[in-house]
């Protein structure tokens, strides 16, 4: 563009260099002036024809700058909208939390056929004991949620499971068994402050340790404690609302939940089996209370607390015409652990009362299919205690190693209503073993031990198992 309009101005200044001329070399003819003028006239028109083109090729050069800046803005504006975008998606992830644990083991321990066998035969088991992702979600500042799902067992599906304990020993057909999947939280919070909050949905109970204290690195023994699940469900959860919170370094919870069914009490487990997992619906014309207050913090370290369950059983009866007792139901625990330096303690004491248990142990003998047996008895009163102790190794060898010694005891049939409780179900198992922590999120356990039950002639039994478990949360 530059170049024409210097060619323009040449051709202007020529024009006015033309009068000079004439002005001063008067002998220039007529014609050739007029060649001379339609020459400058046609290169005029020519930059006349050259204007316009610049000027509409700036014009055009104007409107693709206007099109570059529309389109700047649209970049801009894109580029607004995905930062916007990803701040959200990030803030949303960071409201949304995984975790995970698990554990597989092998056992190696002596049974008995049924409850009259007391030569014993050793069994070897591998078991994916649990696989359980827990998932939870912070909506606002307040309101939170969390669902908990368990595979156990590696699977899902019908399967047979051999009782040697359920009458002269019997394969029951279990839905449940072989594998299953449960959802054993989904509950939604509303926490305004630290000393209060309420949770509502299906709620883990504060009954007893195992419901605090249920992951693999959580506890010293490759299995749960035995004598806990010899009394009540372990990691007991029910339908319900409770509410909870912190006070200084106090603890505590109330809960309002629904009640366990008597139909499935049994002499080896007392009122565990009562646990409602088997149908679809859960009955609720019975419902219990469930409270716990705690000094200090279990998962953390040191603490002391107890626990209290109470509630009526015969009103979640399928079939409510075999019982017409409350068949009333209370648990009270007190459990103490001292955690410092190198020292793991841990205890807990547990005693139950279930009112009319004669009655129960009648009506279900009488109920088809589900017939507990006719040796079946439920005790009226039941306990049960474990401590267990251990020593961390990691400050002395620098190995991550915890070696530990347990005791387990449990008799579900303390005392009967009537006649004379058998010995058979009062079980002690004594051991020691070490928990390996290669990495933290991982241990690796093994165990040794002797059970020993509280009836002469049936020898005590050795038993050993092998433990892996993990745990992590992003």
């Amino acid at each position: 563009m530059s170049k024409k309009l210097t060619l323009l101005a040449v051709s202007i200044a020529s024009v006015i260099g033309l009068g000079t001329s004439a002005s001063t070399y008067a002998a220039i003819s007529a014609e050739d002036l007029a060649k001379a003028i339609a020459k400058q006239e046609a290169e005029i028109a020519q930059l006349k024809q050259q204007l316009q083109t610049i000027a509409k090729e700036q014009a055009q050069q104007a409107e693709s700058q206007k099109q570059i800046e529309v389109t700047q803005h649209q970049q801009q504006k894109a580029v607004s909208d995905v930062v916007t975008n990803v701040a959200a998606a990030e803030d949303r992830f960071s409201q949304f939390s995984f975790k995970s644990y698990g554990s597989a083991n092998f056992t190696s321990d002596e049974y008995f056929d049924n409850v009259q066998d007391t030569t014993p035969e050793r069994r070897n088991r591998f078991d994916l004991e649990r696989i359980v992702t827990e998932f939870g979600y912070q909506f606002t500042e307040h309101w939170s949620m969390e669902v908990e799902i368990e595979y156990e067992h590696g699977g899902t599906g019908a399967a047979l499971e051999y009782d040697g304990f359920d009458e002269f020993g019997e394969f029951e057909s279990e839905i449940e068994a072989g594998g299953e999947v449960v959802v054993e939280k989904a509950e939604i919070r509303y926490r305004p402050s630290e000393a209060f909050g309420v949770k509502f949905g299906n709620i883990h109970l504060p009954i007893g340790l195992t419901s605090t204290l249920h992951k693999p690195n959580q506890y010293l023994t490759v299995l749960r404690h035995k004598s806990e699940a010899a009394m009540i469900p372990a990691v007991w959860n029910e339908n319900g609302i409770g509410v909870y919170g912190e006070i200084s370094d106090f603890h505590y919870q109330a809960q309002i939940v629904s009640g366990l069914n008597s139909e499935y009490f049994r002499t080896y487990d007392w009122v565990a089996s009562g646990h409602q997992t088997r149908f679809e619906h859960v009955n609720a014309d019975d419902l219990a209370f469930a409270g716990r207050i705690d000094y200090g913090n279990f998962k953390t370290g040191s603490a002391i607390g107890v626990s209290y369950y109470y509630g009526n059983t015969s009103g979640n009866r399928n079939k409510s015409n075999k019982l017409n007792v409350d068949g009333t139901l209370s648990i009270v625990t007190a459990a103490a652990a001292y955690v410092e330096g190198p020292w793991v303690l841990r205890g807990q004491y547990m005693y139950g009362t279930l009112s009319d248990s004669d009655a129960i142990t009648l009506a279900n003998k009488t109920t088809p299919g589900l017939q507990p047996g006719n040796f079946a008895q439920l005790g009226s009163k039941s306990q049960s205690f474990f401590v267990e102790a251990g020593f961390k190794l990691d400050d002395y060898l620098a190995i991550p190693m915890t070696v530990f010694a347990n005791i387990d005891y449990s008799n579900p049939l303390m005392e009967v209503e009537s006649g004379t409780a058998t010995k058979r179900y009062e079980n002690t198992w004594s051991s020691i073993g070490v928990n390996y922590f290669p990495i933290p999120e991982i241990v690796i356990k093994a165990e040794g031990g002797l059970q020993q039950v509280a009836v002469a002639s049936i020898p005590d039994t050795n038993f050993f198992a092998l433990g892996v478990g993990y745990q992590f949360s992003l």
